[in-house]
């Protein structure tokens, strides 16, 4: 018997916005879903016992998902031959070749399902089922991140036309709709995009969580956040103060700890000010981020890094300011002010060049 939804989810964000889309349907198709967590890129910590308490989806499989670098003969089938021909038949192989080594780590028979949901279907998976013919749906990876950077294009930078062509054909693989058995790729918002493709197909964000009752809410901010209590002592001690409070929301940016340390010091130092008053500073580590804040900034409120950082528009939380440097904020609706950085900022901590790839960077504030 053939089962309806699978989701392969590899953060947090991707697994919120899985719950997003599962929410959204008719109460009597919900709780039917399978939701596989891939450990690859990210520690996922209890969250997956307490995705399954939720009874929003009928399994929750985690997934030991390899990547290229675990097996030895594909690295050296990542080398340039100096040849288009030679780099392009060697290509075919790494796709053929990583699809067939990932599959004894796969969990679950993804032929049993009609709907398959994949994020960043530019990790293993993607080239499994390309390797295997099964047709799925790739949704963006993160808040409209093509804008910002085109992995697709970014990756296969040079004789894109000819690439793009052989992904379609099935010869190669490239992620975010470009791929044969990729059937579409959604998307947040298909406007501000550089390069929109036909496959794409616009799911905004914003209508899915609009849809969300009061019970809607509080299941999530019970599934993702672990201590809720913990959370909700630590907003309520930045409150206490009296004080303007700034969300600052980090990434795992910058190779070096001790650079990424330095870098959010002098932003908190250069933002956390508002109308000459110093504020509360309350840090939303990003979940990839594997500087300790809570030793770096002891004086600060350090938030737990196990959830996606749109949950806190569930929680009651209000803040006068919101700071980032790459994460788009817009999703941030409990903040008064939304700053975000961008390029110019980055320019101070690492050579542009290691930045190149991000585009529409430029800072910008906007208020509500």
């Amino acid at each position: 018997m053939q089962k309806d939804r699978i989701y392969v989810c590899h953060t947090f964000y991707h697994a919120y916005v899985a719950c997003l889309k599962e929410l959204n349907l008719p109460k009597d198709q919900q709780g039917g879903a399978t939701l596989v967590l891939s450990k690859m890129s990210n520690n996922f910590a209890t969250f997956p016992e307490r995705a399954k308490k939720s009874g929003l989806f009928a399994a929750v499989i985690e997934f030991d998902e390899k990547d290229y670098t675990y097996f030895p003969e594909l690295v050296s089938l990542k080398k340039d031959r100096g040849n288009l021909v030679l780099n392009m038949l060697q290509r075919m192989k790494f796709c053929k070749r990583l699809g067939e080594l990932e599959a004894p780590f796969v969990p679950v028979d993804f032929s049993q399902y009609r709907d398959i949901y994949v994020f960043c279907d530019s990790d293993p998976i993607g080239y499994y089922l390309s390797c295997r013919k099964i047709y799925y749906h790739a949704v963006e990876d993160g808040l409209n991140c093509i804008r910002y950077r085109d992995t697709a294009r970014d990756d296969n930078r040079g004789h894109f036309a000819l690439k793009a062509k052989m992904a379609a054909l099935g010869l190669i693989f490239i992620q975010n709709g470009y791929g044969k058995y990729c059937i579409d790729f959604e998307v947040n918002d298909i406007s501000v995009l550089d390069h929109p493709i036909p496959k794409m197909r616009e799911v905004p964000r914003e209508a899915l969580v609009a849809h969300l009752s009061d019970a809607d809410r509080a299941l999530l901010s019970d599934m993702f956040i672990e201590n809720r209590k913990d959370l909700e002592e630590k907003l309520a001690q930045a409150d206490a103060k009296g004080l303007p409070k700034i969300l600052v929301l980090t990434e795992p940016l910058t190779k070096s700890l001790a650079t990424r340390e330095q870098l959010f010091r002098d932003l908190i130092r250069e933002y956390g000010i508002i109308d000459g008053k110093p504020g509360v500073i309350v840090i939303k580590p990003h979940p990839r981020d594997l500087l300790d804040y809570q030793k770096a900034f002891p004086g600060d409120v350090v938030l737990d890094s196990h959830f996606p950082m749109e949950i806190l528009n569930f929680t009651g939380a209000s803040f006068d300011r919101v700071v980032t440097v790459y994460t788009v904020p817009s999703s941030i609706h409990c903040a008064r002010e939304k700053v975000y950085l961008g390029s110019s900022f980055m320019d101070r901590y690492e050579s542009p060049e290691d930045h190149r790839s991000v585009t529409n960077a430029a800072a910008s504030v906007t208020r509500s």
